[in-house]
């Protein structure tokens, strides 16, 4: 299992960020893409040029966020 700091050697250039919402947006939200096994990223939309922030599998669950939702296998 990846750790917090293990997360942010993972090459995220290629990574297929999808709009993960809770509803109709008009202003942008946050993207998230699977970075690897167990791992994801997640981005803000407004502000393109920040890091994306990266999280695995079990953390996405504990703060409530299902990728399968926005159409990403887990």
């Amino acid at each position: 299992m990846l750790n917090g700091t293990d997360l942010y050697t993972l090459d995220i250039d290629g990574a297929s960020f999808v709009k993960a919402c809770g509803g109709p947006c008009t202003e942008g939200c946050m993207t998230l893409a699977r970075i690897g096994e167990d791992a994801w990223a997640l981005g803000d939309s407004k502000r393109p040029e920040a890091q994306p922030l990266r999280f695995t599998t079990e953390e996405l669950d504990a703060a409530g966020i299902d990728p399968a939702r926005f159409g990403l296998n887990v």
